[in-house]
């Protein structure tokens, strides 16, 4: 493709595509203080849907190694959420060196606290609340666990915050465009801040499993191992694909970290709630 960038995401190195050269800008614009990588291993293409779509009302379809024909195409403003879909998507297809986890990840002292949920559930902008208050942010979207050591390797891709959600973006970070009139409303991309990628290559030990929810009253409740491990196997993107490896590696998390589930209504309780769960282990 004729505009291309490489990115080196932790143990991931990244080489993005496009037809256009905007997308490949946004993308060095947000991620000019990460390492290029010197070897990619997953392409992202950000290619016209169709020839004419180059020019006239431009849409971009997202492949690389690995794609979903029936994934529906973006218009060229969004060229930088296409991009962060087209790693996620290499990702979540391609990935087998670690058991994934959709998750948000954040350490302190070598320990890391791995946070779980569904889309809307906060967990992206409790791992950015908290990484203001000193944690170090080791990653967003996916959580890495190393299958034998079951250490937490850090991935730490931009933050996504959407809508209500913008209004905790930290002064002093750098930013992605506002991007308007998405499937999932307004979003914008939160680049980490140089602590969090000067230490990616440096994994932590998992010692707290949360589940989140944003917008109910506060509550918590330790999880039984039994639905700890379904959950566990809801939020992984290739446990099925690693095969005994990924059973191995999950079952493991589950055995030897505890896991709670908490309601929050804002941002002040949720990352209240994550430090009270801390100083209690």
């Amino acid at each position: 493709m004729k505009h291309a960038v490489t990115l080196q995401v932790g143990p991931v190195g990244f080489r993005i595509g496009s037809d256009w050269r905007a997308p490949i800008a946004a993308v060095e614009t947000l991620y000019q203080d990460y390492p290029r990588a010197g070897f990619a291993d997953y392409t992202v293409r950000l290619e016209a849907a169709a020839i004419w779509r180059r020019w006239i009302r431009p849409s971009i379809g997202i492949s690389g190694d690995y794609r979903l024909p029936e994934a529906a195409p973006l218009p060229l403003r969004h060229g930088l959420l296409a991009a962060e879909l087209g790693m996620n998507l290499q990702m979540a297809l391609g990935h087998r060196l670690h058991l994934l986890l959709h998750a948000s990840v954040v350490e302190r002292d070598g320990r890391a606290v791995i946070m779980s949920g569904v889309s809307g559930a906060g967990k992206s902008t409790l791992a950015l609340l908290l990484a203001q208050r000193g944690w170090r942010f080791l990653g967003d979207e996916f959580a890495l666990i190393e299958p034998d050591s079951g250490l937490v390797v850090p991935f730490p891709r931009p933050v996504s915050l959407k809508n209500e959600s913008l209004s905790v973006i930290p002064a002093g970070n750098r930013v992605g465009p506002l991007l308007s009139g998405t499937p999932k409303g307004d979003i914008r991309h939160v680049a980490p801040d140089m602590a969090a990628l000067s230490a990616m290559d440096r994994p932590a030990r998992p010692v707290l499993l949360l589940f989140p929810r944003f917008g109910f009253p506060e509550a918590i409740r330790t999880l039984p191992p039994a639905e700890s491990f379904v959950r566990l196997t809801q939020a992984s993107t290739n446990y099925v694909a690693l095969g005994e490896a990924g059973f191995r590696a999950l079952n493991r998390l589950r055995a030897t970290v505890p896991a709670i589930a908490f309601d929050y209504p804002d941002g002040d309780a949720g990352v209240a709630a994550v430090e009270t769960l801390w100083d209690a282990l």
